[in-house]
């Protein structure tokens, strides 16, 4: 290899790390599946489960998907698919976290903000 070729796969290294405090980053072992809280809200203790589901989201940097902090970029966006991926496992983890009933009523919700609204 040339000094220039290992220059160029150095540059390449450096400029794909991984950003861990990225609101895109999700670690390989999250996925939709999982669930934030070790128990599922019913209807009761509304105010207990919000903390708990806020702090959870807090931990993963993600709480900017349902605040509204990080908003949905255009589809011609790079971000975009990143945005998509992260805020359909934000939904996921928090419809998770509801009892089947309650999560039968919101599988049609658009992304986690709107969630979070309902």
């Amino acid at each position: 290899m040339t000094g220039t070729q290992i220059g160029d796969v150095a540059s390449s290294l450096t400029t794909s790390r991984l950003d861990f405090s990225s609101p895109f980053y999700l670690h390989p072992s999250e996925n939709a599946g999982s669930s934030l809280l070790p128990g599922v809200f019913d209807g009761t203790g509304y105010r207990s489960w919000r903390r708990a589901v806020l702090r959870a989201l807090s931990v993963k940097s993600k709480t900017g998907f349902i605040n509204g902090a990080i908003v949905r970029p255009v589809p011609t966006d790079p971000n975009f698919l990143q945005w998509e991926r992260c805020d359909d496992m934000v939904t996921s983890w928090i419809l998770n976290s509801l009892s089947p009933e309650l999560c039968d009523s919101l599988q049609y919700v658009n992304n986690a903000k709107e969630l979070w609204a309902e």
